[in-house]
């Protein structure tokens, strides 16, 4: 499936580097959901940001993105930042790492132990990291690397912003980025046990086993997305044996966009209320 702007757009699920390399790629799924069915199609993999936003460019699509979109409204009111999401996002995007490492730092300086960071409403919802981390993991560089290039594509974010008028023949913008946690969906299956790790020290028989339950659980549609994922023997063995978990997260959420579609008409199935300037991770 390779379609270009004009055509239908594609369902996509992203696992995203802020520094992509040979070694640590961005991978993406994309597939199409058929009723309850969500049948995987491809996985690409890019070893540059901007090969990355090239691809992206030349779509049409939905897709669950695994990075942060917004930052903790108690951070952003702190730093006397704007509380619009478009602003703040772009003030973020503008300001430099090492400049926002301050920031980050200084204000978990100044709070209690187990307080340190500020989290957003959704973070507890999906049992996320805090959006202003900026280490293990950076998500935080996540977010000033990946959010830029996705507002710049002209995507409709749901979760922060109005539904925009759209000519047709597209009952629906013909880019739509919603936030994924594929931790989320992974952890309904396994609980807390790891099913991947980067460091090959770390990537053990468990791990694998894990792997394996979580891909299982997705075939068989044992999660409470009520969706089935239908996967060829290559692609089951595919997402087994990537041990950094990688290629797996890809189709987790790209799982979670799928649901978000399937609630399109719904506001994606986001909860009512929820906080523009912080944002919602779809299925949470």
């Amino acid at each position: 499936m390779n379609p270009g702007v004009g055509a239908e757009p594609v369902l996509l699920g992203c696992d995203f580097s802020s520094s992509p390399n040979a070694k640590k790629l961005i991978v993406l799924a994309t597939g199409r959901l058929i009723g309850s069915v969500v049948q995987l199609l491809e996985i690409k993999r890019f070893s540059t940001l901007a090969s990355w936003v090239a691809w992206l460019e030349e779509r049409h699509w939905v897709g669950g993105f695994d990075l942060p979109f917004g930052l903790p409204r108690a951070w952003v009111e702190e730093q006397g930042w704007p509380t619009d999401w478009a602003e703040c996002t772009r003030l973020f995007a503008a300001t430099p790492k090492d400049q926002l490492r301050q920031r980050f730092q200084a204000y978990c300086n100044a709070r209690p132990p187990g307080q340190k960071f500020a989290h957003r409403t959704t973070d507890g919802a999906a049992g996320s990291s805090p959006s202003m981390k900026w280490v293990n993991p950076p998500v935080a560089w996540m977010m000033h690397a990946g959010l830029p290039p996705l507002q710049a594509s002209g995507a409709w974010f749901p979760a922060h912003q109005q539904r925009p008028t759209h000519p047709q023949p597209f009952p629906q913008p013909q880019r739509v980025a919603l936030e994924a946690y594929p931790g989320l969906l992974a952890r309904e299956v396994l609980g807390r046990t790891s099913y991947k790790a980067d460091d090959p020290a770390r990537q053990d028989a468990a791990r694998l086993l894990a792997r394996k339950t979580v891909v299982e659980a997705l075939e068989q549609g044992r999660t409470r997305l009520g969706l089935r994922l239908k996967l060829t023997v290559v692609q089951a063995s595919m997402l087994v044996d990537d041990a950094s978990g990688d290629t797996l997260d890809a189709v987790l959420s790209l799982v979670q966009a799928a649901w978000g579609l399937q609630h399109a008409d719904t506001n994606w199935g986001l909860p009512s209320g929820v906080d523009a300037l912080e944002g919602w991770i779809v299925s949470a």
